[in-house]
C-alpha cells in the first residue's frame, strides 16, 4: 500500500510540472510593438464548418475586397489545413476608434448580390459556416455569457463567458437567411513600460467581434463613408433571398480597451475554451486506474514467470514438469520465421517512423515550440519528422528481416519506404479530388483564382518531391545497415521439423485475443482522444500536450504489458505462430478507436452529406491504420524482447 501511495505522489508531481508547460509560449516569436494610429492589419484565414468540413477561401464568397489581394506564403501544415491568409479592405488604427464605417463601395451604391452569389451565401449560411480572420496572428473570437448553474444570488452578480472561435456568418429564422454584414471590432491592448520621453507602446492582447446583420435601410450612410447604426430595439436584420438579387452595405466599427493581459498570456483566453477542471479530473481518473491495473498485471506475470523458469531448471521431475506447463515445449520452433517476412518487417519499419515522429513532435509541444499560435507548424513538424524518421524504420526493418531469414534487401526496403505512405497518399488522393471536385480551399493542388498555376504545380511537386527525395533515400539507407548488421541473437535453435500445434480454445481466437488485449491501452487514452476529436473535426485549438506525453507514455506501458501477457498465454497453450499475431493483438485497441469514432460521428457532429461523410471516414480510416501500426510495433517489440528473455533464462537440453 505504501508503494501505490508513493507511484500516487510521484504521478501528480509529474502532471504538476506537465501542467505548468501547457500555457509555455513559442520561443522566437517577436512581439510586434504599436505606436497610436499605427495600423493594425486584420487579414481573413478562410471560412470552416464542422457540418460539411470542408475548407474555403474567404473571397470565395463576395465580401469586399482591397484594391490588390495578397496571399502570405503558407507552410505545409497551413496547406493542409486549407489555410490561405489574405489581406482584406479593413482599416484599423491602434487605439482610435471607429463608430461606423461602410467597408467598400459609395453609400448611393451598395453592394449588389447576384442571384448565383445570393444562392452561394444563403448555403453556407445553411451549412453553418464560420468566418476566420486574424489581427496580429490573433484569431477572432466571439464572445459567449451565459449562467451556469449556480445558486440564484450567485447567478445575478456574474454570467460565465465562453469564446468560441471566428464568427457566425450568418443565421437562419425559419426558411429565411440573414447575413452579418456588420461587423463591431473590439480590440484589447496592452501598455508597455517605456521611459518617461518616449512615446508610449501597445500590443495587441485579444480580438473579439460581434457580428449584426443590419437592413440596407436602417444604415443611414454618408459622402464620407461614415454611417450611423440604428437602435437595437428598432433595427431589422438584412435578409438574403436566395431567388433574387440583394442589395446591402458591408460596414463596421473598431473599438479600443486597455487590458491587463500581458503579451505573453495573451493566447490563454483562446487555449481556456472548454472545461480544463473536468479534463484534470478525467485524466488522473484514467491514469490511476491504468497504472493500477499496470501494477496488478506486471506482479501477476513476474511471479507466475519466476515460478516456471524456477520448475524448468529443476533436474529432477522435469516430466512432470513439462506437463504442467507448456511454454519450454515449442522452445524449438518459437523462433521459426513467419509467413510473409516482408511484409511484416516492412508494416513494423513504418510503426519504427509513426513512434518517433510521434514522440518527437508531443515532447517538442509539450515544450511550448509548437502552439496554436504557430499555424501550421504542427503539422508541418510531423510530415518532415515522419520523413526523416525513415532512416530508423528503414533500419529496424532491416535487421528484422535479415533475423527472419530474408535475403532480398532492396525489394524490401522498397516495400517499406512505399507501403504505408501508399496506401495513405492513395486515400489522401481519392479523398482530395472529392474536396477539389468541391472547389475547397483543402484541396492540395487546387489552384483558386487569385494564384498562379505555377505555384500551385510546386505545391504539389515539392510533396510528391519530400516522399521520393527525402523519405524513400533515407529508408534505403537505413535498411542497407539495418540489414548489414548482426541479426538479433535468438537464444534457442530452431528445430527443421515444425511440431504439431494442438487444438486451441475458443478465448485463443485471434479477435477476441484483439478485443481482450485493446481494452487497456484504449482505456489509457479514451480521454484524451475526446479533445483530440474535438480539435480536429470542431475546429477548436488543443493544446494540452503535457498531458498528451503522459497518456503516450502511459500508452506505451499498457501496450507493452498486454502483449507480454497475450503472448505467454499463447506460448503456453503450445502455439508457436506468435509473430503476426502479437503484431495484430497488440493493435486492438484500434478497433476501439474506429467503434468511438462512429459513436462521435453519429452523436457529437451534425454531419448529413455525403462527401462530408465520406471525409470523416476517409481521415478516420488513416488515423486507425496509423494506430494500428503504432501500437502493433509497440506490442510486436515488447513481446520480441520477453520471449528471447524467458527462453534465455532457461535450461534448454
Amino acid at each position: 500500500f505504501s508503494f501505490l501511495q508513493e507511484r500516487l505522489r510521484y504521478m501528480l508531481v509529474l502532471l504538476l510540472l506537465l501542467h505548468g508547460t501547457d500555457s509555455f509560449y513559442v520561443p522566437g516569436v517577436a512581439p510586434i510593438n504599436f505606436h497610436r494610429n499605427d495600423p493594425v492589419e486584420i487579414k481573413a484565414v478562410k471560412l470552416t464548418s464542422s457540418r460539411t468540413q470542408l475548407p474555403y477561401e474567404y473571397y470565395s464568397l463576395p465580401f469586399c475586397q482591397p484594391t490588390k489581394i495578397t496571399y502570405k506564403a503558407e507552410n505545409l501544415g497551413e496547406v493542409l489545413r486549407g489555410d490561405r491568409i489574405v489581406n482584406t479592405p479593413f482599416q484599423v488604427s491602434m487605439n482610435v476608434e471607429k463608430k461606423c464605417e461602410v467597408l467598400c463601395y459609395l453609400p448611393n451604391k451598395p453592394v449588389t448580390l447576384t442571384v448565383e452569389q445570393s444562392k452561394l451565401i444563403a448555403e453556407r449560411i445553411r451549412e453553418d459556416y464560420y468566418v476566420h480572420l486574424i489581427a496580429d496572428n490573433l484569431p477572432v473570437a466571439t464572445r459567449l455569457e451565459f449562467y451556469s448553474n449556480r445558486e440564484e444570488e450567485e447567478k445575478k452578480k456574474e454570467k460565465d463567458v465562453q469564446f468560441e472561435h471566428g464568427y457566425r456568418l450568418g443565421f437562419m429564422d425559419g426558411n429565411k437567411f440573414y447575413l452579418h454584414n456588420h461587423l463591431s471590432f473590439i480590440l484589447y491592448y496592452h501598455r508597455e513600460d517605456v521611459e518617461e520621453n518616449q512615446e508610449p507602446t501597445y500590443r495587441v492582447v485579444r480580438f473579439e467581434v460581434i457580428p449584426q446583420s443590419i437592413k440596407l435601410e436602417d444604415l443611414k450612410a454618408d459622402e464620407k463613408s461614415m454611417c450611423t447604426l440604428p437602435e437595437a430595439t428598432g433595427s431589422a436584420p438584412q435578409e438574403i433571398d436566395p431567388s433574387k438579387e440583394n442589395q446591402l452595405l458591408f460596414t463596421y466599427s473598431v473599438h479600443w480597451e486597455e487590458s491587463d493581459i500581458k503579451w505573453a498570456s495573451r493566447w490563454d483566453t483562446y487555449l481556456t475554451m472548454s472545461d480544463v477542471q473536468i479534463h484534470w479530473f478525467s485524466i488522473i481518473n484514467s491514469v490511476v486506474v491504468v497504472f493500477f491495473l499496470s501494477g496488478i498485471l506486471s506482479m501477476i506475470i513476474i511471479r507466475t514467470l519466476r515460478k516456471d523458469i524456477a520448475n524448468y531448471n529443476k533436474e529432477d521431475d522435469i516430466e512432470d514438469t513439462m506437463e504442467e506447463s507448456g511454454w519450454k515445449l515449442v522452445h524449438g520452433d518459437v523462433f521459426r520465421p513467419p509467413q510473409y517476412p516482408m511484409i511484416l518487417s516492412s508494416l513494423l519499419g513504418s510503426g519504427i517512423q509513426l513512434f518517433c515522429m510521434i514522440l518527437i513532435v508531443i515532447f517538442v509541444a509539450m515544450l511550448g515550440m509548437l502552439s496554436p499560435s504557430s499555424r501550421g507548424a504542427l503539422m508541418t513538424t510531423a510530415c518532415f519528422l515522419f520523413m526523416f524518421m525513415g532512416v530508423f524504420g528503414g533500419f529496424f526493418a532491416g535487421r528484422l528481416y535479415r533475423t527472419l531469414k530474408g535475403h532480398r534487401w532492396k525489394k524490401g526496403a522498397f516495400c517499406t519506404a512505399t507501403l504505408y505512405p501508399g496506401v495513405v497518399f492513395g486515400i489522401c488522393f481519392v479523398l482530395n479530388c472529392f474536396i477539389w471536385g468541391k472547389h475547397s480551399s483543402g484541396a492540395v493542388g487546387s489552384c483558386q483564382p487569385h494564384f498562379c498555376d505555377s505555384w500551385c504545380d510546386s505545391r504539389c511537386l515539392s510533396q510528391l518531391c519530400m516522399w521520393f527525395g527525402i523519405s524513400l533515400p533515407l529508408v534505403y539507407l537505413g535498411y542497407y545497415f539495418g540489414f548489414r548488421k548482426q541479426p538479433y541473437d535468438n537464444p534457442v535453435r530452431t528445430n527443421q521439423i515444425p511440431r504439431q500445434i494442438p487444438e486451441q480454445r475458443w478465448y485463443m481466437n485471434k479477435f477476441v485475443g484483439i478485443l481482450m488485449a485493446g481494452i487497456l491501452p484504449f482505456g489509457a487514452m479514451f480521454i484524451e482522444l475526446f479533445f483530440i476529436f474535438s480539435a480536429i473535426w470542431e475546429n477548436q485549438f488543443y493544446y494540452l500536450f503535457g498531458f498528451l506525453f503522459l497518456v503516450f507514455i502511459i500508452l506505451v506501458v499498457s501496450c507493452s504489458q498486454i502483449s507480454i501477457v497475450m503472448v505467454y498465454f499463447q506460448l503456453c497453450a503450445e502455439d508457436y505462430r506468435w509473430w503476426w499475431r502479437t503484431f495484430l493483438v497488440s493493435g486492438g485497441s484500434a478497433f476501439y478507436v474506429l467503434i468511438y469514432a462512429i459513436f462521435y460521428f453519429v452523436n457529437k457532429l451534425d454531419i448529413v452529406e455525403f462527401i462530408p461523410s465520406l471525409l470523416y471516414f476517409g481521415y478516420t480510416a488513416l488515423m486507425v491504420l496509423s494506430f494500428w501500426l503504432l501500437t502493433g510495433t509497440i506490442g510486436f517489440y515488447a513481446a520480441y524482447m520477453f520471449v528471447r528473455k524467458i527462453y534465455a533464462a532457461v535450461k534448454i537440453d
